[in-house]
């Protein structure tokens, strides 16, 4: 086997273990060590692909961020293109299957804001260009916006534990938030 692909089979090995110790046991256990028990992957093996518990948490979100880009661009690709505000849509669609699975970036921002604040810049840059985006197709900018802030506020009060709305309640609200007909008509009466 090429070295290239086995060093990216290890790679992957390697996050999709950080990806399941967060889910089961939190971001405080995950260490080089739990990584590679975890893995299968020997200490060598692993500090040879990540130097750092902080490398780890880079590439760990930097994973998760390219799935979740490709589910919206799915999404973007899936939709008429004369929907209004497909940004959004696209959005609040992959926040809500954020939520929705196990080993999402939520975990991944839970375990880089524990750890390593400073690795969130690379979601607040990655966030200016979607909002731009939003912002650019929006009939209401400023709706916009709302409705994309209760979609990540659903989705981070969940990660912390601090959501109030079972799962069949935030379900319904993301539906809401999606439903593009009643908020035009909400910006339409103030007007």
């Amino acid at each position: 086997m090429e070295n290239a692909v086995r060093s990216e089979r290890t790679r992957q090995a390697a996050i999709q273990a950080a990806l399941a110790i967060i889910a089961r046991d939190g971001p405080g256990r995950l260490t080089l060590d739990a990584i590679a028990r975890e893995s299968g992957i020997s200490k060598g093996g692993l500090m040879h692909q990540f130097r750092t518990k902080q490398a780890v948490l880079k590439a760990l979100l930097e994973h998760q961020i390219e799935h979740f880009e490709k589910f919206s661009q799915d999404y973007l690709a899936s939709t008429d293109p004369r929907q209004p505000e497909a940004h959004l849509s696209a959005q609040i669609e992959t926040l809500r299957e954020a939520v929705s699975e196990p080993h999402s970036v939520a975990f991944a921002i839970v375990a880089a804001l524990a750890e390593e604040p400073d690795l969130l810049s690379i979601i607040r840059d990655i966030d200016v260009q979607k909002i731009a985006n939003i912002k650019a197709e929006a009939a209401d900018p400023e709706l916009a916006m709302l409705r994309w802030a209760a979609a990540r506020g659903l989705v981070l009060s969940s990660v912390f534990g601090l959501c109030p709305f079972s799962a069949e309640e935030r379900e319904r609200l993301f539906a809401r938030l999606l439903d593009a007909r009643q908020w035009d008509a909400f910006a339409k009466a103030n007007r």
